[in-house]
């Protein structure tokens, strides 16, 4: 189907990420942080990337900016623990197309990456 990367520091999060969308099946891959996303970016293209706000060494801010430097296209979904309004207005000037706060529905977020990723391949057609 479509090629998502997770990307957070979380080890649980991840894990639990990558197995929900791989029974549905997606090719997903994981990074811990923005640099091994940056690096994942340009060989595995992802057509959607599920980015924590709150990692170590880069932010999700400033990865998010770089992924922009790369590919300007790729669909972003933000998750982040809190709701800090600067941080939103910066994520959607950056094109976010949307955020989840954590703890969040699974269910919910299933449905939300499938409709993206429906919308996306219609999009192609």
């Amino acid at each position: 189907m479509s090629k998502i990367l997770v990307v957070d520091d979380q080890f649980g999060v991840r894990l639990l990420l990558v197995e929900i969308f791989q029974d549905d099946n997606h090719e997903v891959k994981m990074a811990v942080n923005g640099f091994e996303a940056l690096q994942l970016l340009s060989s595995f293209e992802p057509a959607l990337i599920l980015l924590d706000m709150k990692m170590p060494g880069m932010n999700g801010i400033e990865t998010l900016e770089k992924i922009r430097d790369l590919d300007r296209r790729v669909t972003v979904i933000m998750m982040t623990g809190n709701d800090d309004p600067h941080n939103i207005e910066q994520e959607k000037n950056l094109g976010i197309l949307c955020y989840i706060t954590k703890p969040f529905d699974l269910f919910k977020l299933k449905e939300q990456v499938r409709e993206i990723l429906n919308m996306q391949n219609l999009s192609v057609v």
